[in-house]
């Protein structure tokens, strides 16, 4: 018998909007709310609350030029 996670598929799901946050929203959003918007987009969210603001900051936003 194989293991769930070798069965488990993992994708990016585009929801209907695109997250509209600034950077500083990023910074001061409570990790259930991180955990909620990264899991809405199929992406992981594992990790400390440092690692998943800079993983959503990454994700989301336009890098400055």
């Amino acid at each position: 018998m194989e293991s769930p996670q070798k069965n488990s598929v993992s994708f990016f799901q585009m929801p209907l909007h695109y997250p509209r946050y600034t950077q500083k929203d990023y910074q001061d959003m409570p990790e259930w709310k991180l955990d909620r918007l990264l899991k809405e987009y199929g992406l992981p969210a594992h990790g400390d609350l440092a690692y998943k603001r800079e993983f959503a900051i990454g994700a989301f936003l336009w890098p400055k030029s």
